[in-house]
């Protein structure tokens, strides 16, 4: 009996559902079966599902989907290795269980059941009243089950998630003993977790690649993987001695088989041209053998994080790497994410470069928006919602942008542990024009070069502003801006093309009216706090005691006071 309250006709991509068969679980092997749907033809193309990513850090329950955008809806395929007694997999603002849009499979021991759910405040769940989420059909193969439905991005229900673009948080949980009803299940006791992925990929038409493309793989070198739930890896690789400039036109992960669940994201830096040589290493980033001079390679060429595909630069525009002023020294930096602590997994990931000796018309740039990393940017602690904000302003554009503009096609957003949402927006003659980059469900940890879904034209006189939110709700002191992990930054590396010299255009609060700020707390509360300015800043943000009026003064006060601007070029020298 299969209880699935919505049964209208669905177009499914090449998986037309030849007839609706019950669904029944019988035992075998001291597993649950199903016994399914027939669909036409055997297991479902790769090119039908082209995204995927493992659920669980121990690769039982994989996900793969495809975006409908004339239909506006996620077609899911969920293959469950192992099934038990159901499943529960669904979207949630964070990824807590609480407040969550579900789909839910269940089994009594005798009858199995799919359907819509929503979880409360408290955890407890219930049937949705509209169900969203359309089963198509579920089928028995070699490697376990596979179950595919459907979700509309919009449902104007308000229990439903709203599927955008950006990070979205997926939850799952499996079910291991049998359950009579859907409210008998106690979601604080299931075995869950949670997995961000960028759901929404951009439709993007792959450019054209070159018949004299090469590739060059920068990989671990057989790294045992530390039994601890997070390491980062730095490898140090170079180039061949004289190679010359070449651009990238596209990269991709190189992902150990078996490995797929550890390996968080990587990220492949060149290093500062100003020295000769860099020392090898192969080790944690944060160990205290690392030699200092590995600090100096922080120049993005390649970002990927999990659940990410191939990375294409626009047909007329490549990166430029090699030739004289550019170091022959990459750093790989890779992020293992291990919360089983396996033991002695041996890992050869890394980033495979694709590149081309013909160059392209023109070199890609990458600049950096958004915050100065400065202490004078606050957020006070016990905050749910702050926001900052960091200007590109319109005198910056219109003395380094040439006339004919610069075209963003990518872009990765980063804040530090409070970070909650970041968005850039293009403003054109005092009006905003055009969102270049959002994600409201931001993580710190999950950050990937994305592609933009349409090229954004930013012409001399334009502004662009970054906007962070953040979330300082379990500290117990101001954060401050800087590099610090528990400091804070808001910044948007646009990557564009034709490269200029403008590499960092963000903001900051003018330092004279933050002081005047701190005179102001002095002068109206009655604790004898020294806000002198012979004290640092950061001093200064500590010993203020947050109550309603010094928060909101400090809100008002990023609102209004004048910014000092930094329009910098690579040497970090500014613009006149």
């Amino acid at each position: 009996r299969m209880q699935n309250s919505r049964s209208k006709p669905c177009s499914c991509p090449s998986l037309k559902l030849r007839e609706v068969a019950s669904m029944y679980f019988t035992m075998v092997a001291a597993f649950l079966v199903i016994l399914v749907v027939a669909l036409q033809g055997s297991a479902p193309r790769q090119s039908d599902f082209p995204y995927k990513v493992p659920l669980d850090p121990q690769g039982l329950l994989e996900l793969s989907w495809n975006v409908s955008y004339p239909e506006q809806a996620v077609y899911f395929q969920l293959l469950l290795r192992e099934l038990q007694f159901g499943l529960l997999f669904g979207m949630s603002d964070r990824g807590e269980f609480e407040n969550a849009d579900l789909a839910v499979l269940w089994s009594d021991g005798h009858n199995s059941y799919f359907g819509d759910a929503w979880s409360d405040a408290k955890g407890q769940l219930h049937m949705d009243s509209q169900q969203d989420y359309q089963l198509l059909g579920a089928r028995r193969a070699p490697e376990g089950l596979y179950l595919l439905f459907r979700r509309a991005f919009s449902t104007c229900d308000p229990k439903d998630y709203l599927i955008e673009d950006g990070t979205v948080h997926l939850i799952y949980g499996i079910l291991e003993k049998p359950v009579h009803s859907l409210q008998a299940i106690n979601i604080s006791a299931l075995h869950g977790g949670l997995q961000r992925v960028q759901l929404l990929k951009p439709n993007i038409s792959i450019p054209e690649l070159p018949s004299d493309m090469k590739t060059m793989e920068i990989t671990a070198p057989d790294v045992v993987i530390p039994s601890q739930e997070t390491t980062y890896w730095c490898y140090m690789a170079e180039l061949p001695e004289g190679f010359p400039k070449h651009h990238i036109i596209m990269y991709e992960p190189v992902v150990t088989a078996g490995n797929e669940a550890l390996v968080h994201h990587m990220e492949v830096f060149q290093c500062a041209a100003e020295f000769d040589s860099f020392p090898h290493y192969s080790g944690p980033c944060d160990s205290k053998m690392k030699p200092d001079r590995l600090n100096y390679c922080r120049h993005v060429l390649a970002a990927w994080a999990m659940g990410a595909q191939a990375f294409y630069y626009p047909e007329e525009a490549g990166l430029a790497f090699g030739g004289p002023g550019s170091s022959r020294y990459l750093r790989l930096e890779i992020h293992y994410h291990n919360p089983l602590v396996f033991k002695g997994r041996r890992d050869s990931s890394g980033i495979r470069l694709y590149y081309t000796a013909t160059l392209r018309p023109y070199d890609a740039g990458i600049m950096e928006l958004g915050l100065v990393y400065t202490p004078v940017m606050a957020i006070p602690p016990g905050e749910d919602d702050f926001t900052l904000t960091g200007y590109c302003t319109d005198k910056c554009t219109q003395l380094a942008l040439p006339a004919a503009g610069i075209r963003i096609f990518a872009s990765q957003l980063h804040t530090h542990l409070a970070g909650r949402k970041v968005v850039t927006v293009l403003s054109r003659d005092g009006r905003e024009r055009q969102v270049v980059n959002a994600d409201r469900h931001y993580s710190p940890h999950f950050q990937e070069i994305r592609m933009l879904k349409e090229v954004v034209a930013v012409f001399p006189g334009d502004v662009l502003i970054t906007t962070c939110t953040y979330n300082t709700e379990d500290r117990s002191r101001a954060t401050v801006g800087g590099f610090g992990i528990l400091e804070e930054m808001c910044v948007n590396y646009v990557h564009y093309y034709p490269q200029t010299q403008l590499e960092l255009c963000k903001s900051a609060v003018d330092p004279g009216y933050l002081h005047r700020y701190f005179n102001l707390v002095n002068r109206f509360n009655d604790e004898e706090i020294c806000l002198c300015p012979q004290v640092s800043v950061p001093q200064q943000f500590y010993s203020i005691p947050w109550n309603p009026f010094n928060r909101d003064v400090l809100r008002s006060l990023y609102g209004f006071a004048p910014i000092s601007m930094h329009c910098n070029k690579s040497s970090a020298v500014r613009f006149p």
